[in-house]
C-alpha cells in the first residue's frame, strides 16, 4: 500500500501498518482518578445483575480491564470509556485502585454497548467446564451469584437435547427454560423446533410450549397421558391444527422474505403509473362516465403516501 492510499486514514499508521486502538501496556490507576462519562440508572445497586457483578469481582477479580482514555487537559485524570458497573463494584469491595487499558482515542461507540450477551448454551459450557475442572458448585454459584441449584440446572440444561439443535440455538439468547420443552421432543422436532424458533426471532418460553403442544404424539420423547371422555380427539384436532397452521405461517413469512424488496418496486412503478394517468383529465372523464367504480379505487392507489409496512408494536 501506497503512502497516499492511506495517509488520510486515521485507522493506518505511518508505516502502512492498522494503528492500535489500544497502548500495548495495561496501567494501574486509582478509582478516584477516573472520571465515568455517563450515569447510573436508579436501583442499579440493588439490581441482580449488579449483585452478580460484585460476586464475580469478588471471587475472581476483574475478567476484562476497564477502558479508558488519557484526560488532556488534566494531568493524572482519565476518563472511564468502558467498565463503569465494574469500577463501581471495585468501590463498594473497598477497592482503591483497577488496572485499566489505555485507549488511543476517547471514543466509547465501539466498545461493550455493541457485543452480545452470554447465551445459555454458551453460559452452560462455562460452568461445564469450570465443573470438569474440579470447582465446587458452591464456588461456581457464588462467583456467579446465583443459588447452588441454579447452577446444577445450568449444568444439566442440555442433557436430552440432540447436538443439532444446540449448534443451532447456540448463539442465541435463549432462556434456559426453554430447553426444558424440548427436551420432551424427539430429536428431529427439536430441530425443527430450533428453526421456527430462529425464523420467528422468537425464543420465549411461552413460544416453546406452543411448539410443544403442537408436537404430534409420535415425536414426543414421552407419550402424553390420554384424556377422559372425547377431551383427547378434540384436543388432538385442535393440535393438528395449529401446527399446520404454524407450518403455513412459516412458510409465508418465508416467501415475504425472499419477495419483499422486488414485489415493493413493482408497486411503486405500478402506483407512479396510475398517478400519471390520472392526470390526464380525458382519462377521469372517460372513467367517471363508463367506469366509475374503476375510478375510486384508482384515486385511492394513486394517493397512497407510502409502501412502507407500520411497524408492529410491541404487546
Amino acid at each position: 500500500m501506497s503512502r497516499t492510499d492511506h495517509e488520510d486514514d486515521p485507522n493506518i499508521d505511518d508505516d502502512g501498518g492498522v494503528r492500535l486502538g489500544f497502548e500495548r501496556e495495561t496501567i494501574v490507576v486509582p478509582l478516584d482518578s477516573l472520571v465515568p462519562l455517563r450515569t447510573f440508572r436508579p436501583g442499579l445497586r440493588e439490581s441482580r445483575k449488579y449483585a452478580q457483578i460484585v460476586a464475580s469481582v469478588r471471587m475472581i477479580g476483574l475478567v476484562e480491564p476497564p477502558a479508558i482514555a488519557v484526560d488532556p487537559g488534566n494531568p493524572g485524570r482519565y476518563f472511564l470509556l468502558d467498565g463503569h458497573v465494574r469500577v463501581e463494584a471495585l468501590k463498594d469491595l473497598g477497592q482503591t485502585e483497577v488496572e485499566c487499558l489505555v485507549s488511543t482515542d476517547d471514543e466509547a461507540y465501539t466498545y461493550n454497548k455493541r457485543i452480545n450477551r452470554l447465551a445459555a448454551v454458551q453460559e452452560h459450557k462455562m460452568i461445564a467446564l469450570a465443573v470438569k475442572r474440579g470447582v465446587p458448585d458452591e464456588v461456581i454459584a457464588e462467583a456467579l451469584g446465583i443459588e447452588v441449584v441454579s447452577v446444577r440446572r445450568k449444568f444439566r440444561m442440555l442433557n436430552g437435547i440432540c447436538a443439532a439443535a444446540v449448534e443451532l440455538l447456540k448463539d442465541t439468547i435463549c432462556p434456559g427454560a426453554v430447553f426444558d420443552q424440548l427436551r420432551r421432543m424427539a430429536p428431529a422436532r427439536q430441530i425443527e423446533a430450533a428453526e421456527l424458533m430462529i425464523g420467528q426471532n422468537n425464543f420465549s418460553v411461552v413460544f416453546a410450549k406452543a411448539l410443544l403442544v403442537a408436537t404430534p404424539e409420535k415425536q414426543l420423547v414421552e407419550l402424553r397421558k390420554p384424556k377422559l371422555g372425547g377431551a383427547s380427539a378434540a384436543a388432538a384436532g385442535q393440535i393438528a391444527r395449529m401446527e399446520r397452521e404454524l407450518a403455513s405461517l412459516q412458510t409465508q413469512v418465508k416467501s415475504v422474505e425472499e419477495t419483499y424488496s422486488v414485489d415493493n418496486l413493482h408497486l411503486t412503478v405500478a402506483k407512479g403509473y396510475v398517478a400519471k394517468l390520472l392526470g390526464n383529465a380525458r382519462i377521469v372523464r372517460w372513467l367517471s362516465v363508463h367506469r366509475q367504480e374503476y375510478l375510486g379505487e384508482l384515486q385511492s392507489i394513486a394517493e397512497i403516501s407510502s409502501l412502507t409496512i407500520p411497524p408492529i408494536a410491541a404487546e
